[in-house]
């Protein structure tokens, strides 16, 4: 990353974070280097809660399969569109994954600085290939290691988030968006999987809001998905929790034949005032 890097903190001490050599430091002596990939790794073993926290690299390769093979492209074309019609200056994507949703937001933003984080080193690792003017952490979405006030637009797509971080990190007037799934979403699949499906509310999340931001904008993209191979139908139980909470043989089941299933997401834009 060519620009300065005075938004990073270190994930110790909070001070700012400066380039040393192939890594960064902070006034403190905390130093962290780049990985070959060129990725910062700013999760300290003591944030860990396990010895490779997130996804692995099976989950990962999953979600990336099925990214790459098209089945999403929609959501993120529409993501990326969201994103790039609130111009932020800075922006961060909070749980990137893979970094999919990412690369296709950092090439509508050409003129802005990106950051994107994620607490698998697997994940961040492949994800770092895609676009390399972002600025790629291993970190933990409860302790970003940014500044205050430093972003003018959070991402989080189909991912956990610490409200208070998010409104920590928004400078005034920046926003939330946040992507994920409505009740209806696949919900075929859900049905072949279980004998009873579970509904949940898909606007609970903004009772979680905290004070001093609210809802700005909503909207659902929906659309059919035709799964025809047996590689797409094992990619999408994989990286999801359907993947593991479902029996062997309801798995099996799905795998064997075609699935036509829906897609249903909704996009809302939570500001801070």
């Amino acid at each position: 990353m060519s620009q300065s890097r005075s938004s990073l903190i270190c994930p110790i001490c909070h001070g700012a974070l400066s380039a040393v050599d192939n890594g960064v430091a902070c006034l403190a002596n905390h130093r962290f280097d780049r990985a070959r990939q060129g990725y910062l790794n700013l999760l300290p073993v003591q944030h860990k809660n396990s010895r490779d926290p997130g996804d692995n690299a099976a989950m990962v390769a999953a979600r990336r399969d099925f990214l790459e093979a098209g089945h999403y492209a929609p959501l993120a074309k529409r993501l990326a569109e969201l994103a790039a019609s609130y111009a932020p200056q800075q922006w961060l994507d909070i749980g990137c994954g893979e970094g999919y949703y990412t690369a296709q937001i950092a090439e509508q933003l050409p003129q802005a600085q990106g950051y994107a984080l994620d607490i698998s080193r697997e994940a961040v690792k492949r994800a770092c290939r895609r676009a390399p003017a972002v600025e790629w952490l291993v970190a933990s979405m409860a302790r970003v290691p940014l500044a205050d006030a430093s972003c003018q637009l959070l991402a989080s797509v189909f991912s956990p988030l610490d409200w208070q971080e998010a409104k920590r990190l928004l400078s005034p007037g920046g926003g939330l968006l946040r992507m994920g799934p409505t009740r209806e979403h696949l919900m075929q699949l859900r049905e072949k999987l279980y004998d009873e499906v579970r509904d949940y509310d898909d606007q609970k999340h903004l009772e979680l809001i905290p004070q001093g931001m609210r809802l700005a904008h909503s909207e659902v993209l929906e659309f059919e998905l035709q799964l025809q191979h047996s590689a797409d139908r094992a990619n999408l139980l994989a990286m999801t929790p359907h993947g593991w909470r479902a029996s062997a043989e309801r798995r099996e089941a799905v795998i064997a034949e075609p699935l036509q299933v829906k897609v249903s997401i909704r996009y809302d834009w939570i500001v801070l005032d």
